[in-house]
Formats: C-alpha cells, sequence, structure tokens
C-alpha cells in the first residue's frame, strides 16, 4: 500500500526548504495542494498522460515531485527562485516535457489549454488522460467557465479537472471576492461529472480517480486547507506571499517532522 502521508510529509519539507532558502512565497498554496499532487503523481501514467499546473504559483511543489519521478535532476531543486535563474522560478515554465509543457501562474489560461490537450487527444485517438489542477480563485473567471462548455461540447471525458478549494486568493477570502460557491451544484447543470471531497484524506482522492467518468469530462473539487500541515500557516493568507524567517522554517520543518 502506498504511503501518502509519508510522500506528502517529504514534499512539503523539501517544498519549504526550497522557499525559505530563495526567500520566495506561496507556501501555504503549495501546502494546500500537496496531498493532491502526492497521489496524482504515484497514479498518473508519465507516458500517456499530461499535467498542467494552472495555479503555477505552485511551482515547486510540482518540481519537487517531477524530480522524484526523474523527469528533471533532483540537483535541479537547488536552483529554485536563485538570482537570475531563468528556468525554476516561483511559476511553472514550459520546456516540452511532462508537466512543463504548459506555463502556469497566469490565472484562468491553464484550463483552455488542458481543453486542447484534450481534444487534441480526442481527435487523434491517443489513450490517457489530461489532468488539470487549478485554484478556486480561478473560478471566478471567464475562461474558466468558457473551457468548461467547450469541454462538454467535445464531451471530453478524458478531462478531469482538480479544484485546490482552499477558499483563499491573494487579497483575502474567496467568498468575500466573488463567491462561487456551491461550486458543485454550479458546475453539474454544464453536463460534467462531479465529486466533491477532502482533498487531504488521501482514500478519498485517489478513490474519486476511480470513479472518473467515461462520458463526460470530470471535476474533482477539493475542500483543502491552506497551508496544511504548519499551524502558524493554516487558512493565514498572510503566507500567499510572505516568505518564511529562519524561526518560521524551523518551526514549520519541526511540526512536519512531528
Amino acid at each position: 500500500m502506498t504511503d501518502y502521508k509519508k510522500i506528502a510529509t517529504e514534499a512539503r519539507k523539501k517544498t519549504l526548504e526550497m522557499i525559505y532558502r530563495a526567500q520566495s512565497s506561496h507556501v501555504g498554496s503549495n501546502f494546500s495542494c500537496i496531498d493532491i499532487l502526492s497521489v496524482l503523481f504515484e497514479k498518473m501514467d508519465l507516458k500517456k498522460d499530461k499535467f498542467i499546473l494552472s495555479k503555477g504559483w505552485a511551482a515547486a511543489s510540482v518540481y519537487y515531485f517531477l524530480a522524484q519521478k526523474g523527469i528533471i535532476p533532483k540537483e535541479d531543486l537547488e536552483r529554485y527562485c536563485k538570482p537570475g535563474e531563468k528556468e525554476y522560478i516561483g511559476l511553472i515554465e514550459p520546456r516540452g516535457k511532462f508537466g512543463l509543457e504548459f506555463a502556469g501562474g497566469s490565472m484562468g489560461f491553464g484550463l483552455p489549454a488542458g481543453v486542447g490537450f484534450a481534444l487534441a487527444k480526442k481527435l487523434n485517438g491517443e489513450e490517457g488522460k489530461v489532468q488539470v489542477l487549478i485554484s478556486d480563485g480561478e473560478v471566478q473567471i471567464g475562461t474558466t467557465w468558457e473551457s468548461i462548455l467547450i469541454a462538454k461540447q467535445h464531451n471530453l471525458s478524458n478531462l478531469i479537472v482538480w479544484v485546490d478549494n482552499n477558499r483563499f486568493q491573494a487579497m483575502g477570502e474567496t467568498k468575500e471576492i466573488l463567491n462561487i460557491e456551491p461550486l458543485d451544484e454550479r458546475v453539474k447543470p454544464f453536463g460534467w461529472a462531479v465529486q466533491r471531497i477532502d482533498g487531504h484524506d488521501f482514500e478519498k482522492i485517489e478513490s474519486a480517480l476511480g470513479k472518473v467518468s467515461g462520458s463526460s469530462p470530470n471535476m474533482i473539487i477539493c475542500d483543502t486547507i491552506k497551508g496544511h500541515g504548519w499551524k502558524r500557516a493554516e487558512n493565514n493568507n498572510l503566507y500567499h506571499y510572505k516568505a518564511p524567517s529562519k524561526e518560521e522554517y524551523e518551526e514549520a520543518l519541526s511540526e512536519l517532522n512531528g
């Protein structure tokens, strides 16, 4: 049985180290989706599937998983956000490799790209899924809803959209800026198969993958906690942008080490 908890803990520790060393940001956004990524990177077929990180500011964690799978060299993680670095910045930059085929970070563009990749796969008769991880803030954007319509128009059952629903975005709580709830009930009328799960429950994440529809696009809404795994950062939007201090880094690492 896969020890997802161990995988996720190691991912949080390394991601935290990368962000601290670079004095960059987005600890909260990385920590909220690492449990989802822990399952996905164990279950995806790296030869047939595609993965798009639309919420590109969680790049540190995706770089970590790409390194674990041998897609990028592990030593490249030391380059993350260093001064003058061109490739390993705080957002996903495309380099034609798995998980690096489309830039992530400009909100509202990852899902349109995912629709394009999924449609191309369907037209070419290719096997595999297109997995897209978006933020709840991106659900406020028009291109997201246009993509939802287009995906159903072409019955892209090979498309799976994961929503990291941590209920925060850069400037505050999502519900206070533009409420998207109840998201599952808003999406279902568009003809999508929708599941809603606890985004920190590994069994439910894995189970949701096994329940995807074979006749319509799929959305899995993952209710998560921003900053999950470090008490000070949990539901604390300060850590959307704040770089951890030495004291904070040691505190978080101590919690993660149990």
